[in-house]
Formats: structure tokens, sequence, C-alpha cells
């Protein structure tokens, strides 16, 4: 078990690394050559120049100004400076509300860390019970532990405290919650009435369109709309498969990298001798050609292939999908149809709002709409699995990083890990660290399932990857290093107990396992937090492109790749720090403080990231915030569960039921938030919409919106080929681009044979539409 001392050693090696990486990062960020790494945001804003281009030869590389190294942490204030209102025009409401996250860890947990501290640790301290469990039953412990509710003796008046301050701690956390719940839902909803226009506030995405041999996808969606929004439909564009079209052109912009790298090998050296690359496999093997000629030819190749799959694409019936994005004159009627049921069968003509251009998921508009439950069952099946099986080898990690366990594993290194300093190092560092390195690959494979499971838009597939990852950590990282990570045995007896012993288990096994968690704390959340400003990858990646690839302004900025805040994997992250922070919070208070730490840390390092760097690839409108507020309450939800679990092993049991109430009005408080404040989440408003429309309506009276509209929803790999100079290309983009032509239908609300478009559908049919 991990001491003071071993935990001060710990916490030295991640201060020190974090130290170091803040050091490095000041220094890299004030040289010129790596500015478009450390500030690409203002370039894409197209308000900053590089300094590269003027000064002396040497200047352009290195900074020679020696004042600058001296302010080198001027950093931290500016990221603190910039107004919520002014980042919020700068980087989009996503990003500050993302950031609010860190100051509700902020406003939570100050508050109940000097109130523990000045209580709970007392209280705590001032016992000798482990002392005595010491002597008489053999039993260790550590200095960390007398910190803890452990060394209250059992059916004391002491346990009261941890009582009272349980409802203290809950009351405070809801009354953060709620005030944060009505400011992000106020702004979202000031957000979307002074946004400038956008194509998703006037489009829905409708799908499982139903076919009908009379008409085309294109005609039988006009048709209906014509119908059924006759005063405010405008246009409307079908959605295609071009999967295997990106992919050509994906290849494609391969070809074109290596080409350009053969080339600019060619111009660069001081011979003629033209440079040779193997046919085989990544060029490994096979015979040797000229490489710029290869990659010429098949760059030939994939254009002639590209061109004959976007004119099958633009003329075969079968590569358009039986969805479309429908766009109206006014947000209000888009509002209307967004969120309203169209058909008398729920299951087809099913629309929902459409993501803003940037955020659709372009591949999985092609899944057939029916096939989507199937694939979510395979999906749930398949997390299942994942989540309850890979506890097994994070025990076995989590063993075996312990002290104990490497001596087991490898009884040679004894001599070695009984020093103190290594012993320290290994209690305090290897734990968290083993843990880190076990997870990285994680946030990948579920953001694969996600898109498996078949979600239009990438913040939809963000904040499914993320619910899962949470529900990972609670499940692995959580109950599993607790309950398993000590020893494998805890986990066999886990497994055969019955479901009513589960909490006390949980509750007595918490408290021992708090050094463990300050360990992954420090590492995770302070280390690793410092190290996520340095841009190593980025930066290496740069400059290999700036050396190898770039010919041309452009290429220059391709080369530039910020990277975005990653929703899915950071938010899980910061709900692993709250839950830990709820659940240990009138258990072992110590741990309190280095959770305020990462809080503070992460919220400095993250503003400046956004402001800097960071360059958002969608706008949601925070749609986000409801999924983070309900995970902060399940994890107070757990954490009282838990002390309820731990006190009736403690002889505590007729103070227990005292507990009970919390649960209970915790589930009220998330019923009243989300009846409440949610809906400004999922649904808009409509007399926001028709305020908006007149306000517009009124300043721009001429609007073209259907010019504006008509191509907004063109599949992007459509707009490449565009870009190329062949007119066959340019021509067959046109195509694709879906105009409103048949006037004749605005006054026929004929019903079709397939869909029932009339608005005065037969009673006899009615039986039949019904089924699905």
């Amino acid at each position: 078990m991990a001491s003071f001392r071993d935990i001060g050693v710990g916490a030295a090696i991640n201060i020190l690394s974090a130290f170091v990486f803040f050091i490095v990062f000041a220094i890299l960020r004030l040289q010129p050559l790596n500015d478009r790494v450390y500030f690409p945001k203002w370039y894409f804003k197209g308000v900053r120049d590089s300094p590269t281009r003027s000064g002396t030869f040497v200047s352009k590389f290195v900074n020679l100004d020696y004042r600058s190294y001296v302010r080198f942490l001027n950093w931290m204030p500016a990221a603190l400076n910039m107004p919520e209102p002014e980042l919020i025009d700068h980087a989009g409401l996503d990003s500050a509300v993302y950031l609010r996250i860190y100051l509700i860890g902020l406003k939570i947990f100050v508050p109940i860390a000097l109130v523990a501290s000045a209580i709970l640790i007392p209280v705590n301290w001032t016992n000798n019970t482990l002392d005595i469990d010491a002597k008489i039953n053999n039993i260790t412990s550590s200095d960390i532990d007398r910190l803890s509710i452990s060394n209250i003796p059992d059916n004391s008046e002491r346990l009261w405290t941890h009582i009272v301050l349980a409802y203290a701690f809950t009351f405070w956390t809801c009354y953060v919650l709620k005030k944060e719940y009505e400011k992000v839902a106020s702004m979202r909803l000031h957000f979307l009435a002074t946004e400038k226009r956008r194509p998703d506030q006037f489009t829905a995405l409708v799908r499982n369109v139903p076919p009908d041999p009379d008409e085309s996808m294109s005609e039988l969606v006009e048709h209906f709309f014509l119908v059924n929004h006759a005063d405010h439909y405008l246009t409307h564009q079908v959605v295609y498969n071009a999967n295997r079209l990106a992919k050509l052109v994906k290849k494609k912009k391969k070809m074109d990298n290596w080409l350009v790298y053969y080339q600019n090998k060619l111009e660069r050296s001081k011979t003629s001798v033209r440079p040779l690359t193997k046919t085989g496999f990544l060029g490994l093997w096979g015979k040797k050609v000229d490489a710029i000629e290869h990659y010429q030819s098949k760059i030939e190749k994939l254009r002639k292939e590209i061109a004959e799959e976007m004119e099958r694409v633009a003329n075969d019936p079968k590569s358009i999908m039986a969805a479309a994005f429908v766009s109206f004159k006014s947000r209000w009627g888009a509002a209307v149809c967004a969120q309203t049921q169209q058909f008398r069968n729920p299951t087809i003509w099913v629309t929902e709002w459409a993501p803003e251009p940037r955020d659709v998921y372009w591949p999985n508009l092609a899944i057939p709409y029916v096939s989507l439950t199937v694939k979510k069952l395979i999906m749930a099946v398949a997390f299942f699995f994942l989540t309850f099986f890979f506890i097994i080898p994070i025990a076995i990690v989590q063993s075996i990083a312990s002290l104990e366990g490497l001596e087991k594993a490898a009884p040679f290194l004894k001599p070695i890990v009984e020093e103190k300093f290594i012993k320290s190092v290994i209690t305090g560092f290897l734990p968290g660290i083993a843990l880190k390195l076990f997870l990285i690959f994680l946030p990948t494979i579920l953001m694969i399932m996600a898109k498996f499971e078949g979600h239009t838009s990438l913040s939809s597939l963000e904040r499914r990857a993320a619910s899962r990852y949470y529900l990972f950590a609670l499940v692995n990282v959580f109950l599993g290093s607790i309950i398993a990570g000590s020893a494998l045995e805890q986990l066999k007896t886990f497994m055969h107990q019955s479901p009513s012993e589960i909490p006390e288990t949980i509750g007595v096994a918490i408290p021992i396992k708090a050094t463990f968690f300050i360990t992954y704390i420090m590492v995770d959340g302070w280390a690793g937090i410092a190290a996520e400003i340095l841009m190593l990858k980025p930066l290496i990646m740069y400059h290999l492109k700036n050396t190898f690839l770039v010919k041309t302004d452009k290429d220059r900025e391709e080369a530039m790749d910020p990277g975005s805040i990653g929703f899915h994997t950071r938010e899980p992250r910061i709900q692993l720090y709250i839950l830990l922070g709820l659940v240990y919070s009138t258990m072992t208070p110590v741990l309190l403080p280095f959770i305020v730490v990462f809080f503070g840390l992460a919220y400095l390092v993250f503003r400046h990231q956004i402001i800097n760097v960071y360059n958002q690839e969608y706008e949601s409108a925070a749609a986000f915030w409801p999924d983070v507020h309900g995970r902060v309450v399940s994890a107070l939800i757990l954490s009282q569960l838990v002390l309820m679990g731990l006190l009736s092993t403690k002889g505590a049991k007729i103070s227990t039921p005292f507990l009970l109430p919390l649960p209970i009005m915790t589930v009220a408080f998330y019923k009243y938030c989300a009846g409440r404040y949610e809906p400004a989440f999922v649904r808009y408003p409509l007399q926001e919409a028709k305020m908006k429309d007149t306000l517009e309506h009124a300043r721009e009276p001429n609007l073209n919106l259907k010019g504006y509209l008509q191509s907004a929803y063109v599949h992007p790999v459509f707009k490449e080929c565009a870009e190329d100079d062949d007119e066959e290309e340019k021509a067959l983009y046109e195509t694709v681009i879906v105009a409103t032509k048949r006037q004749s239908r605005r006054n026929t609300p004929v019903q079709s044979k397939m869909t029932g478009g009339s608005t005065s559908p037969l009673p006899d049919a009615a039986h039949e539409d019904l089924q699905p």
C-alpha cells in the first residue's frame, strides 16, 4: 500500500514531467518554424501571417529575441483573458460549453474539498481503529487509509458526520448542475437566435422513403413535399451512394502525395538520377521502376475510374438511396417538418433535423434505414462482451503493476524493487501509467462501433462513442480496478456472491483503492494534460509533410492538422474524475485536491488549445449537454449507493436508512431538469424560428434562398471531383444537383400508389398503411 512518501514521489515525477512539457512547449511555440503548428486556428481565419516570410535567414527558423524567452509563460494569462462571448464568436458554442465542463468540476469540488478537509479529515484522522486492527488482526494499512472512513470504528457516532456531509455535497452538486443547465440552455437559445444563416436551419433529413414504380426517388420526394408542405417546400437533394467514389478519390490523393514527394526529391537532388520505387506492397518488394512515371500512370488510371464511377452514380437509379435533404423557404417550415410525424405509418417518411453540411457523416447515409436496428443490436452485444471481458486483462495488468504482483511475477527483481526509491516509483507511478497505456486504443474501437451503427453526423458519432466510453470506464477502470485490480481472487469472490452483497463489497474496497486512483489522476490528469499542449504528433507530421510534400501555400495549409476537441475521448475522462471525486468526497477526501488540480490545469490548457489550435469540425450548438448532465447525476447516485453499502458494513445499519432519500431526490432532480431544460436541446421553438425568419426577411427581402441551399448538401466528393479541369466531370457534378421543376404537382394532391401522398387518404386504407 502506498504511503505519503510513495504518493509524494509519484507527485514529484508527474509535476516534474508536466513542468518539462510546459518548458519545451514554451520554447517550441516561439520558433517561427513551428508557428503553424501552435497557432493554426489563426491561419485558418486568415489573420496571421507566417513569420518565416520576413527577416534574416536565421530568424526565419529560430527566434533570436531573448526577451520573448523571459516571458515564456505569458501564454497562461493570455489563455484566460478572452471573454466567453468573444470565445463563442471565435471558436463556436460547442468549444465554449465544453470548457464549462471543467468549470463545473472546479465549482463542485473546490468548496467540497475545503469542507471535507476542514471537517472529515480531522474526524477520520483522530481515531486509532486501523492501529488496533494492525495489532490484533495483523492488518496492514497506509497513511492514506488513516485519513479515510476506514479509520472510523464500527457503529461510531462519527459516521453521522459523513451522512450529513453526503446530503450537503449532494445539494451543492445539484445546485451547481441546475445553474449550469439553465445557463447553457440560455446560451444555446441565444446562439441559435443570433447565429448567421446556415443551411441546416432550413433543412430536414428525410429517411426511409418508400419506393414508387411510377416515379424516380427525386420526383417522389418532390411530389410528397409539394403536396404536404406546399407553402414552405423549396428544394431538395437526394442522397447518392458515393462511398466507392469517395474511396477512389481518397486513393488518388494518396497517389498525388507520393508523386509530389518523388518530384520534390528529384528537384532537390544534386544529380539528375530519377528516383525509383518497387511495385510491390508499400514499395517494399517487386520490380524497380521509375517512381514518377509509376505514380503518374496510377493517377491517370484512377482519374478514368473516378470519371466512370461518377457517371455511374449520377445515372444509375440504384445508386440513389431512400433518403434526401429537403430544404424549406423558412426556418419555421423546416422546424415543423423536422419535429413532426409526416405519415400515419411512423416507420416511413421519417424526418429529423439535418446536420450542418460539415457535420454530415456521408458514408452512413448509404445505409438502408431498415437495417439500422439490426446494426444497433449487434453493436450492443459486441459492446457488452468488450466491456465485461476486458476486465480480465485489466485485472491482470493491475495485479502485475503492483509491488506484490511484480515480486510474484518476477521474483529475481525483489532485491531491486525493495529499494525505497524504486518501491515508491512502482507504488506511486507504475499502476497509473500501466492502465493509461492499456486503454490507448479504446476510443478508436468505440468510434468504429458507433460508425457501424449508422449514425449520420459526426456529432452523434462522438456522443455515442462518449457514452460507451463512460460506461466502459465505469465498469473497467472504476469497478474493475476496485474489485479485480488488487487481486484476481477478489474477482472470483465478487462473481459468486449475491447481488445484495455487491454494494457492501464495493464500499469496503473503494477506500483501499484510493491510492491507485491518486496515481492514475496524477499520470493521466497532470502529466497527460500537460503533454497535450506539446502537440508532439501534429508537430512531427507537419514537419515531415512540409519537408517532403509541400509545394504551394495550399499544400502547407493542408499539412496543418490541428485536430479538434475530441469530445468522445476527453469528455468521458472528465466524467471519470467527477465520479471519483463524488465517490471519495465522503470516504477518502484526501483525493479531492488532486482532482481540483486536474480541473484547474485542464481548463487552462484546453482554453489555450481552443483559442489557438483546435479547428472544430462541426457546430452542434452544445447538443451534448444533456448527456454531460445525465452522467454527472448518475455519478452522484452511484456515490450515494456506495456510501450506503460501506456504512452497512460498519455496524451503522440504523443510520443507513437516512441515506435512502438521497438517490430518490437525485432522480427527481434529474427528471425536473430533463423536463425543464432538455427540450431546448432537442427541439427548436417555432416562436424563435418565426422571429428569426421575420428579421431576416426585413433585412434581406431579395435573398435568393434557393440558390443558397440548392447545392449545400451535395456529397463533398462530387465537389472535389468538380474542381478538376475536366469539363465532363463538371457537367456530371451539375447533374447531381436536383432542381425543383415539377410545378404541376403543386395543385394536384393526387395520392401516389406507394406513398399515400394525399392529404386525405381513404379510410379503408388506414389499417394497411399502419403495417410496417
